[in-house]
């Protein structure tokens, strides 16, 4: 019996839709993107553009419409997106047939990050209006992302004070060693004789001496500024032998993570309940939470206007000043005040008033032991660590591809707009 099978002939002539749109179906994540997009007031970035002599620049509605399907798909290298806009229908629809090569999506991302990671606030407000943000319980969490640089580029204190020494005394001997072969070679050859070999390495240990000092200064510069903050005077303070600089992302930090030790940076959100939306990101080198609470709930109440319900944090952000904070604000802070053990919940939940001599620590250890208080802090988990599994593990999001806090913050900024995208396209499909 013959077998059958539907046509196929790789060389058969095509004749190609009279519209890129018939390509991409209805309902398509690259239609809603578009269509967003389109919605979008970009006069920040259009008005940057002058008159250009030349060849005009490509369009930033449709260079923003790249970028940020690219980053809902898990797209974010620049060669990688140039190279999807040839190979991929959704992508050659929204860029209706042109084709930007990888520095140009680079440096569009570069020229205009600051009005990008602005994009952030007018895809939440869409997300509000959709009916997506409640408001309510609000958990707030970091996660360590790697800095574009090797933890094996950092230098301790203590280290750069060594290695300058030690290299000070090397670049003296090269000198030396110069200085004598020079005299050598005039009296064998003639003073108009030269050589590179020692000159070469000289330059090398030089540039390497350079790059320690103006690490050592700037640990320095910040150990002062520390101390000045601290209303203390910050002549004649040094850094901790043990403080770290990297040569490659000076910005960046070591940061502890469950599976050790990386170079990098500490990436903020703080997520609705009701559908996760991200309602504020930043970023930060601080290797401790501490301190991002109130800066990620005044980013929601500016940009929104009005304040969460509840806000959900875990042991990291646990402080007396933050939990006077919430209270002030009338915010009911669920923090807790110590990682807590699974034995814990067998606790059983305290009854009646508290007594009036607690400390703000004991006031709040008590209130996450009730039953309210277990069934909201319960939550938290729920709420944003899905969050950092969608864009770090099902988007690949893992590593920044620029350097300096700037230009992590921007394309953090990105990477968290999609997110709502993404949201807002899954409730609205």
């Amino acid at each position: 019996m013959a077998k059958t099978f539907r046509p196929y002939e790789p060389d058969q002539l095509l004749l190609m839709p009279p519209s890129l749109s018939e390509w991409v179906p209805e309902g398509h994540l690259a239609r809603f993107v578009g269509d967003r997009v389109d919605a979008l007031d970009l006069s920040a970035i259009e008005d940057s553009y002058g008159e250009e002599r030349g060849y005009p620049p490509y369009h930033p509605r449709m260079m923003v419409k790249l970028l940020l399907y690219a980053y809902c798909t898990g797209t974010f290298s620049s060669r990688r997106i140039a190279a999807k806009v040839i190979d991929s229908v959704a992508l050659r629809f929204l860029a209706a047939g042109n084709e930007p090569d990888f520095r140009t999506v680079s440096d569009f991302r570069k020229r205009h990050g600051k009005a990008l990671s602005g994009l952030f606030e007018q895809v939440l407000r869409m997300c509000r209006k959709a009916g997506l943000v409640k408001l309510g319980r609000v958990a707030v969490d970091g996660t360590k992302i790697k800095a574009n640089a090797s933890k094996h580029k950092a230098m301790s204190y203590g280290r750069m004070r060594e290695k300058e020494t030690a290299l000070k005394e090397e670049v003296q001997d090269l000198l030396r060693r110069a200085e004598a072969i020079d005299k050598e070679e005039d009296r064998r050859y003639g003073e108009d004789k030269s050589g590179d070999e020692l000159p070469a390495e000289l330059a090398r240990r030089e540039s390497r001496l350079k790059k320690i000092q103006e690490a050592k200064a700037a640990l320095e510069e910040e150990a002062r500024a520390q101390a000045r903050a601290q209303g203390k005077d910050g002549r004649g303070v040094s850094p901790e032998e043990k403080a770290q600089r990297n040569f490659t992302d000076p910005e960046s930090k070591i940061q502890k993570t469950p599976d050790g030790f990386i170079q990098g940076y500490n990436a903020q959100v703080a997520v609705d309940e009701k559908c996760q939306i991200i309602l504020s990101q930043h970023i930060t080198a601080a290797t401790g939470d501490v301190n991002q609470l109130e800066p990620a709930v005044t980013s929601i109440q500016r940009t929104l206007r009005k304040k969460p319900r509840a806000v959900l944090a875990d042991a990291g952000y646990w402080s007396e000043s933050n939990a006077t904070i919430m209270e002030k604000r009338k915010i009911d802070a669920f923090i807790a005040t110590q990682r807590q053990k699974h034995s814990q919940s067998a606790v059983p939940a305290p009854r009646g008033r508290p007594p009036g001599n607690l400390s703000a620590r004991q006031r709040m250890a008590r209130k996450l032991t009730t039953l309210l208080g277990k069934k909201t802090y319960a939550k938290r988990k729920q709420i944003v660590e899905p969050v950092f599994g969608q864009i770090k593990q099902a988007r690949g999001f893992r590593q920044f591809l620029r350097r300096g806090l700037t230009a992590v913050q921007q394309e953090w900024a990105l990477v968290c707009i999609g997110h709502n995208v993404l949201k807002l396209h899954g409730a609205q499909a």
